[in-house]
């Protein structure tokens, strides 16, 4: 697509774009670079869109009507992501600086092309796409595979129908369905490919009843503490999904459903007093954390450093880790969980393992449970929160 009075200049940003993408080494595929050379991003953003200012929920944002051209495509072919939506309003509509939490937003290129090519989508192949949001990777795909072999759902009616308008200005006709992406959606299935641009606790049973024998899904996985992992698994004939973590860093914005409860504060330091067997700030480490939050997925986390606080809101459990004057760290644990004990349990196999990236974890999802191991399957292991 093309845009009027601007074709010469977008399309010359999209080569830029598409060379910076190989130079940083997040595309590879011949195909998806001839994709991101065609695709305008702009017909995408709308007519504004949102970054971050600093100030954590506070975001500045910026008005093609208020800027030149160039200047907007410019911001437009950044490998940046932009927030479209806040707090379920689009940026469209703020007057002034947006203010509240990203609830869609246009993903930077390089990781919308990762996801792809992680995912080993090829010509050919019959994908489902968990969230729409502003359909710039649903016409990256349309471009490549072909309409008939695009389905995407999106959960946001506003996000929805903002990017089914952008699609069909475009000239790309994928199936758009409005609805649970958690559910998937049946009515073009068995699928080849599924991935998600949502993070997810676990992965959702429909996802792997929609896709056929020998099939992938591809999906980010983040926990309440904060861990993140990418997963990539095949789907057996059997009906169960295996497969290792990747070593791309890749993550999303949690899909709805799967994010965490509103936190109260916690009484930090009530409960029984002892020492802990590994230095917190092991959580500051992203492969840490992980490993960390599988033996407590459903604590959330409070603090850094050498001082840290876990809190279970099902059960009021509670952790508080400090650092103990005559050296080392004392915990306090309170309620029926003992939550750094089990975070203690997780952290210390990954530690004898080498402390590894995530990508030394695996993950099986059967009908019975969804299981995380370090190594091989048969090795140490921890259930998701189904």
């Amino acid at each position: 697509m093309t845009v009027p009075g601007t074709s010469g200049l977008a399309e010359r940003l999209r080569h830029d774009l598409a060379d910076r993408l190989v130079l940083n080494g997040c595309l590879r595929d011949p195909g998806w670079r001839e994709a991101v050379e065609s695709v305008a991003r702009e017909p995408f953003l709308g007519s504004a869109i949102a970054g971050a200012t600093g100030y954590g929920d506070r975001w500045e944002v910026a008005r093609r009507e208020e800027m030149g051209e160039d200047e907007w495509l410019d911001l437009v072919y950044r490998d940046e992501t932009w927030v479209t939506q806040v707090d379920g309003v689009m940026v469209d509509a703020a007057r002034g600086p947006a203010l509240g939490a990203p609830t869609s937003s246009s993903t930077l290129p390089g990781l919308v092309v990762r996801m792809l090519e992680a995912a080993g989508i090829r010509e050919g192949d019959r994908v489902l796409e968990i969230g729409t949001g502003t359909g710039y990777s649903t016409a990256l795909m349309c471009h490549r595979l072909g309409d008939e072999a695009v389905t995407s759902i999106e959960y946001d009616p506003a996000v929805a129908a903002r990017a089914r308008d952008a699609l069909t200005a475009a000239g790309y006709a994928p199936a758009l369905v409005v609805g649970d992406g958690l559910a998937g959606y049946e009515g073009n299935a068995e699928y080849d490919r599924l991935i998600a641009t949502c993070s997810v606790r676990y992965i959702p049973m429909p996802w792997v009843w929609q896709v056929r024998g020998g099939g992938t899904i591809t999906a980010p996985l983040s926990g309440w503490m904060g861990g993140v992992a990418f997963a990539h698994l095949t789907l057996g004939d059997d009906g169960t999904a295996e497969g290792r973590f990747l070593e791309d860093d890749v993550y999303f914005m949690t899909a709805r459903p799967h994010g965490p409860p509103p936190m109260p504060a916690p009484l930090l330091g009530i409960g029984d007093a002892g020492r802990s067997r590994i230095d917190p700030r092991v959580l500051d480490e992203a492969a840490g954390l992980f490993a960390g939050q599988l033996g407590a997925p459903s604590a959330m986390k409070l603090g850094s450093g050498e001082e840290v606080a876990l809190l279970d809101v099902a059960t009021g459990s509670q952790a508080t880790v400090r650092p103990d004057p005559a050296g080392g760290w004392t915990v306090c644990q309170h309620g029926p969980l003992r939550l750094w004990d089990a975070v203690e349990d997780a952290v210390l196999p990954w530690r004898g393992a080498g402390s590894p990236h995530q990508s030394a974890y695996g993950l099986t999802v059967s009908r019975e449970r969804q299981r995380v191991w370090l190594g091989e399957p048969g090795g140490p292991s921890w259930d998701l929160p189904v």
